[in-house]
């Protein structure tokens, strides 16, 4: 295990998502964001099928950053309940897992 995450999150809106990824990275909770979209989802929300055109984030990061990571998040998006997920990168280059730990430590510090 590498101690990286893959941090996920979506929203209806380009700049909303894009805002929050350079944020995040600002903030050096995450050491890139990666912006993809848009993207069709069909979701249940409030007892009914939904669908919106939305964009997706994928952030770099590590494990124990994500409680920050889940409050800025929170924070800064419009949704009632965003999607936040963290998947756990098994294996990775260790020059790229050593890349992400450099770049948030500042943040796991405070």
């Amino acid at each position: 295990m590498t101690g990286i995450i893959n941090i996920i999150t979506t929203g209806n809106d380009r700049n909303t998502i894009e805002y929050i990824g350079k944020k995040l990275v600002e903030m050096r909770l995450a050491a890139c964001a990666q912006i993809v979209g848009p993207i069709k989802s069909i979701y249940w929300w409030k007892g009914r099928v939904e669908e919106a055109e939305e964009w997706h984030c994928v952030m770099k990061s590590t494990k124990n950053l994500y409680k920050k990571i889940e409050e800025a998040i929170t924070k800064l998006h419009p949704y009632e309940l965003p999607e936040i997920i963290a998947i756990g990168i098994e294996d990775a280059l260790p020059e790229y897992a050593q890349w992400v730990t450099d770049e948030t430590e500042p943040a796991a510090q405070t």
